[in-house]
């Protein structure tokens, strides 16, 4: 059962190592003595640590902008100016401009 319970704990780990990449990274030595005693504390490894610091960063970071969108919605707003006035109105409605 012992074997089992291991072999599975070992099948686990591998495929989420395949799927990871990796990287190497410098940091300073008083960031490698706290993670040591932070996974020593926590019981977790020190990449899992690491992994949880950069997902905490990223969670904080503004989203990013797509910038496709503003170059569409620039596009278009062009193309209305090129038209020029139109005789008797506008063709669009502003609904039209919501739903984009």
């Amino acid at each position: 059962m012992m074997y089992k319970a291991m072999y599975k704990t070992r099948e686990v780990a591998e495929a989420m190592m395949a799927r990871m990449v990796r990287k190497q990274i410098y940091i300073e030595p008083e960031q490698d003595a706290e993670l040591k005693r932070m996974a020593e504390r926590t019981g977790a490894s020190e990449a899992d640590l690491i992994r949880q610091a950069i997902d905490r960063q990223m969670g904080s970071l503004p989203p990013r902008r797509d910038l496709r969108a503003w170059e569409n919605e620039r596009a278009y707003i062009e193309g209305l100016m090129r038209r020029g006035p139109v005789p008797g109105g506008r063709s669009w409605t502003r609904e039209e401009l919501h739903e984009r």
